[in-house]
């Protein structure tokens, strides 16, 4: 099976495909642009939703919902926001069909043409906010802590599988306070809750940072990120959290009497991740021979597989396995016994590899009668034989073993493609020959960062946060400058 899959040497783009098709995560879509997320792929998603669900309510947030459709007037109303995706936006016009008088199938009914345009959500600020205006009157009602899990569409030329879709899941959180103080730190929380979600679950290392003006969210005050590094040299923007100041709670008029009983604005921010995280924990982690999952947020951990020959040998790995399995899902650790009669076990082997299950267990009539058990890891592809007794133990170490062997590869990977340059010939020789992120210092105006992406197609990823001041010069204009930025290409 492992054949199949195009070498990342030989081509990347084709290689992370691959393992995305015959991984079983995700299918392309009759609907140009958009995709089909498969069971697997779902699963993967619903595990890590599930992580950052519980860290959002552990730190005061509600779900809520809000509608699909946003009055194409509420873009209006903040102009920085609908400058930012007026070009993605996708525009509802009518409300009804009607049969093709001629037979040609169904029509726009030309007389069913709505009053106002309705926009399909690119992002909920504005259907939020004219919504919080209702909700907040007193300062009482602050902080107003919420989060939605939904789709959003936003018109994509050219797309890939989970990475750039016309239309992809993801949560947003919109919070409301009462000083600018509490918003910062609101946003700088979940800035930290998506970076330990990001190195502890999924086992990717990022760089903590805010983004320059040029980068920053449409209509924020400053936008905070998360930068991953992919196996490829290029940088993924991983999440992202907005400080917003007062510019919706001004362009929706949200106001709050506060405790001297006078009118203010709220303060605002916003956050979110999407399931492009999905194809990012692919191009981190995995190889040519499959997907490579973290035990914490794979959707199968453990997959066990009998070797056999006729029913009583079957019976005999039968028992033995149930009672493993018993022991293992007790442990909180997702198990499938896979016994069925329509594979061999070797495509069973690759099946699973493919898939980037975490440890596969080989049992054999044998291995009863010796009283152990064939355990493979995904991550480096070693095998060994374990005792039977008190495996469930070693399992669950073996797991977590695996998690913090590939946080560190990965970790390692980042660190040693960090390259701090001094001049522009080596900025464009490590981006063409080494890749990752270079370090370097910039002269801070706009015009400067524009002209490096014309020139290279890298971009300023972030500001590392806590970032070192130091003195130098402008890695293209010579202009002086007192830290260093961090450049990539990215995705």
């Amino acid at each position: 099976m492992s054949k199949e899959i195009t070498a990342r040497s030989e081509d990347y783009s084709q290689w992370y495909n691959d393992l995305v098709l015959k991984g079983g995560l995700a299918d392309y879509s009759a609907v140009k642009g958009c995709m089909v997320i498969k069971p697997y792929g779902f699963a993967l998603w619903e595990a890590m939703r599930d992580v950052l669900d519980r860290k959002f309510k552990e730190t005061g947030h509600q779900n809520a919902y809000f509608p699909l459709f946003i009055p194409k007037s509420f873009l209006s109303k903040e102009a920085a926001h609908i400058e930012g995706f007026a070009k993605e936006c996708a525009v509802v016009t009518h409300y009804r069909l009607k049969n093709d008088p001629n037979g040609g199938g169904v029509v726009v009914d030309p007389e069913a043409k709505l009053e106002e345009e309705l926009i399909v959500r690119p992002t909920s600020e504005t259907i939020i906010w004219n919504t919080y205006r209702d909700w907040i009157q007193s300062y009482r009602d602050l902080p107003l802590l919420i989060n939605q899990w939904a789709n959003v569409v936003r018109w994509e030329m050219r797309t890939r599988l989970f990475l750039r879709t016309a239309e992809f899941l993801w949560q947003e959180g919109h919070t409301a306070h009462a000083t600018a103080e509490e918003a910062v730190a609101e946003t700088k929380q979940m800035l930290e809750v998506y970076a330990n979600f990001a190195e502890e679950y999924m086992a990717v290392p990022v760089v903590r940072g805010v983004k320059t003006a040029n980068e920053r969210f449409a209509g924020a005050v400053d936008t905070y990120c998360i930068e991953a590094l992919m196996q490829d040299g290029k940088a993924l923007q991983a999440g992202t959290s907005h400080f917003l100041g007062q510019n919706f709670a001004k362009a929706f008029d949200v106001k709050f009497s506060n405790k001297e009983n006078k009118q203010e604005y709220v303060w605002a921010t916003s956050w979110g991740v999407s399931t492009r995280l999905i194809g990012g924990l692919i191009m981190v982690h995995s190889d040519d021979q499959g997907l490579v999952l973290p035990p914490r947020i794979a959707p199968l951990q453990v997959v066990i597989v009998p070797i056999f020959k006729g029913d009583d040998q079957k019976a005999a790995i039968d028992a033995k396995v149930h009672s493993l399995m018993a022991e293992l899902k007790a442990s909180g650790i997702s198990v499938k016994y896979d016994d069925s009669d329509n594979s061999r076990p070797g495509w069973k082997f690759a099946e699973y590899e493919m898939k980037g299950v975490p440890v596969r267990i080989a049992i054999g009539a044998r291995d009863i009668e010796n009283g152990v058990a064939e355990v493979a890891r995904r991550d480096n592809k070693t095998k060994e034989s374990l005792p039977l007794e008190g495996l469930a133990a070693r399992i669950q170490q073996l797991l977590e073993d695996i998690q913090q062997n590939l946080y560190n590869k990965a970790l390692s990977y980042r660190d040693e493609h960090i390259t701090p340059v001094d001049n522009f010939e080596d900025f464009k020789k490590v981006l063409d020959e080494k890749a990752g992120f270079v370090s370097a210092h910039w002269d801070g105006t706009s015009e400067t960062e524009e002209k490096i992406k014309e020139l290279t197609k890298a971009t300023i990823r972030c500001i590392p946060l806590n970032n070192p001041q130091e003195e130098g010069k402008c890695v293209l204009t010579g202009k002086p400058s007192k830290e260093r930025v961090l450049f990539a290409r990215a995705y």
